[in-house]
Formats: C-alpha cells, sequence, structure tokens
C-alpha cells in the first residue's frame, strides 16, 4: 500500500462497498486513515453483517449527507424461512421456528406484492430508535421489555429473483427508514411461516451504484486526485 498525502481541498461522494463484518462507521475511519482528512461521514448506515454500497463523503461534500440520505435506495436481500431470531437476522439467536409451506414462485411473488406501497412496519427490537430517551436495542440486550413502535415506510418496487429449499432472494427499491429485516419477517409471515433477513447487499442509492463503487482494496492503491479526477 502507498503513502498518500492529505489533501483537503478535495471535497468529493465517494461511493463504497462495504465488507461483511465491518461497520459502517470502520469504514469511516479507514477512509480517514487512507487519505487523511479528518472531515468524513457517511450517507446511510449498513449492519454489519451487510454488504453493498455506502456512500462516504469527504470534506465539504458532508453538506451533503442530509440530501443523500433522502434518496431512494435498492437491495438485494435473502430470507431464510422456518426459523426467526431476535435480531431479524443472522447475528442473532433462534427464538422461532415454524414448518415452511410448499411455496411456488407465483405464489411469493404475489405476497411480496402486497408489500408495495406505503406500509407500515413494526421496528426491529434491535434497533438504534429511542423510545424515552432509550435505544430499542440496548433494551433488547438487557432482556428488558422493549415497547412497540410502528413506522411508515415507501416501497417503490419489490421483485422475487430466486426461490431456495428453505428461503428466497428478492430485490426491493424502498425510501428512507425502511426495515429490511422486518420486511424478511412480515413476508415469512404472510406466507405462513416465519424467518429473518439472511443476507443483504445495498445495490443503489439514487444514481449511485454498486457496480461504480470502490473496494477497500482499490482505495488502498488510488490516491485522493485520481478519486476526484474519475468521479
Amino acid at each position: 500500500m502507498r503513502s498518500k498525502p492529505a489533501h483537503s481541498t478535495i471535497d468529493i461522494v465517494l461511493p463504497v462497498i462495504k465488507p461483511a463484518g465491518w461497520t459502517s462507521f470502520d469504514v469511516v475511519k479507514k477512509i480517514r486513515g487512507l487519505f487523511g482528512v479528518r472531515k468524513v461521514g457517511h450517507a446511510g448506515t449498513l449492519d454489519p453483517f451487510a454488504t453493498g454500497l455506502l456512500l462516504i463523503c469527504l470534506g465539504r461534500a458532508t453538506r451533503k449527507v442530509p440530501e443523500l440520505m433522502q434518496l431512494e435506495k435498492e437491495y438485494v436481500a435473502q430470507v431464510k424461512l422456518g426459523e426467526e431470531t431476535d435480531t431479524l437476522d443472522p447475528t442473532g439467536k433462534i427464538v422461532q421456528s415454524k414448518p415452511v409451506p410448499l411455496l411456488t414462485p407465483e405464489q411469493i411473488q404475489s405476497v411480496l406484492r402486497q408489500f408495495e406501497g406505503t406500509i407500515e412496519q413494526e421496528v426491529p427490537a434491535y434497533s438504534a430508535v429511542k423510545v424515552n430517551g432509550q435505544r430499542l436495542y440496548k433494551l433488547a440486550r438487557k432482556g428488558q421489555t422493549v415497547p412497540r413502535v410502528v413506522r411508515t415506510a415507501r416501497i417503490y418496487g419489490i421483485e422475487l429473483l430466486t426461490l431456495q429449499e428453505q428461503g428466497f432472494t428478492f430485490r426491493v427499491v424502498c425510501g428512507r427508514g425502511t426495515y429490511v429485516r422486518a420486511l424478511a419477517r412480515d413476508m415469512a409471515r404472510a406466507l405462513g411461516t416465519v424467518g429473518y433477513l439472511a443476507a443483504l447487499e445495498r445495490t443503489r442509492i439514487g444514481a449511485y451504484t454498486v457496480q461504480k463503487a470502490y473496494t477497500i482494496q482499490q482505495l488502498e492503491n488510488t490516491s485522493l486526485l485520481e478519486l476526484s479526477a474519475e468521479l
């Protein structure tokens, strides 16, 4: 890895592919370290288990974060049927099991279409939403009763991609504040079973796509001046 001098006048929105196991802030710290830029932020958190597109804003481009947060997002998500975890993702403990009925692609697509438009979502217990000053995930970790919180979400489009023996993969285009984990839970229940979000990749934010994003390895071998010329 070659050294890259700081360049305080470069203000860019940098599309980055977040690796699995990294927090969104891990990526921010990595970018700060690579380029010697102190003013770095991101527009839209991805859970550690998730992968895909993360928009990193450098310098004065951090002013664009509120605007970028409002852009529609596209995800490819895999649902595991028959089991539900407390976190609604693969990092949690299994809290419920239920047989999986025999499902056809047509049946699943029909159920998915029910979630298009404006919907109400029960926020996952393991989330950063605050109630009376307390984040829900902190209450859940302590084994305390987590209050039920319902939020409105906007689903612009949803389609089945593949059907597996114990699950399926779908693509969804949605607005800000959509919990794809909650979507996976609710879809599974609508199909007559239980489920959780087994994998998640964010593939698009507005006009930014994962195909044109940089991997961490690419950034380790690129200078800020080269990036600014490309973006």
